[in-house]
């Protein structure tokens, strides 16, 4: 079974979707769990277009390893790993200076690659991260979106003490409170939604948005709404030669004098998910030497067979939802 998007707006359970084939660099992986992830939606919506319908989506993915290839070493059945969703090529100048996310020819799982939310999928072996068993699996199906908040507050060049200001407090935005707390930065934050608000303040962060409030200064800004008019707000907040890092995306243009950018000395850069391998091997590392519990950011679990219910619900939840898929000892029962 898979779920797969078979027209825009229109996401269904598929039963004898075709078994996947395993290459010779490549595993079968049995899917436990996926995030359901804003890209995700926007590929649902059809605001991003995808090569055919039906079309598999998802990709924030963790399993354990059925088959291995016979080029694969390393990996082995029965491992449990989690899924880095994103194939660069690693051959062109991108790549080969490190910078594999800028890579034109990178294949993006769940968008130009079919996704995950399959009951077994084929994935080329380095782009699967051995996790232990000890590793909640909350905290697996929020490895990947985890990676980029990590990456975005490196970025962003946050020193301990340091506010910080979250402009969007959707899953990603929950993620980079937490990833700022670990930096040693404390978290300010900007949300509309009261639910969403709520639960940032529950995972530590201060409301910014309070009227009347005295308004800090931000050296840095990570906005991850999307939203234009947010982007605006963040610019607004941002201090004095701030760096103003930008995780949601709009094809939607917001206005941006360059009075403000060039009087303040602002640094803007879009973070576009993360680097291979640094990004999921400092992820992997630092979730192993802390008890971060980045779980804790989801909300709604739904099962494989709700998974329609997920995606339509998942827009309006405060905090991430995930899916999850029968294991073999389930279906053998």
């Amino acid at each position: 079974m898979a779920v797969a998007l078979v027209s825009p707006d229109t996401v269904e359970v598929v039963d004898h979707w075709p078994e996947p084939v395993c290459g010779p660099d490549e595993v079968i992986v049995a899917v436990h769990g996926v995030g359901v992830c804003g890209s995700d939606l926007a590929v649902v919506s059809g605001r991003r277009a995808v090569p055919a319908h039906p079309w598999v989506i998802g990709h924030e993915a963790f399993g354990v390893i059925q088959t291995v290839g016979r080029d694969v070493t390393g990996r082995h059945v029965g491992q449990r790993v989690v899924v880095e969703p994103n194939y660069p090529c690693l051959a062109c100048a991108a790549c080969r200076s490190g910078d594999t996310s800028g890579c034109r020819r990178r294949r993006v799982v769940g968008i130009s690659e079919p996704g995950l939310l399959a009951e077994r999928v084929a994935v080329p072996a380095p782009f699967t991260w051995p996790v232990p068993a000890t590793l909640d699996d909350t905290d697996a199906v929020c490895v990947e979106p985890f990676t980029v908040a990590l990456n975005a507050v490196r970025m962003s060049g946050l020193r301990p003490g340091d506010p910080c200001l979250i402009v969007g407090a959707g899953a990603q935005g929950l993620l980079v409170i937490l990833a700022v707390l670990h930096a040693g930065g404390a978290p300010h934050v900007i949300e509309p939604h009261p639910g969403r608000r709520a639960f940032a303040l529950q995972l530590g962060a201060v409301d910014a948005g309070v009227t009347g409030a005295p308004e800090t200064v931000f050296p840095a800004v990570i906005e991850t709404s999307g939203v234009p008019e947010a982007f605006e707000q963040a610019l607004e907040r941002a201090g004095d030669g701030a760096r103003v890092i930008v995780v949601g995306q709009s094809t939607r243009p917001a206005r941006v004098p360059t009075f403000t950018l060039v009087q303040r000395r602002l640094t803007v850069r879009g973070c576009l998910i993360y680097d291979h391998p640094g990004g999921f091997r400092h992820t992997i590392a630092t979730l192993a030497g802390h008890d971060l519990r980045p779980g804790r950011v989801l909300r709604e679990r739904f099962d494989l067979a709700q998974a329609p219910v997920a995606f339509a619900k998942a827009p309006d939840i405060a905090g991430k939802t995930w899916i999850t898929l029968p294991r073999i000892e389930e279906t053998l029962t």
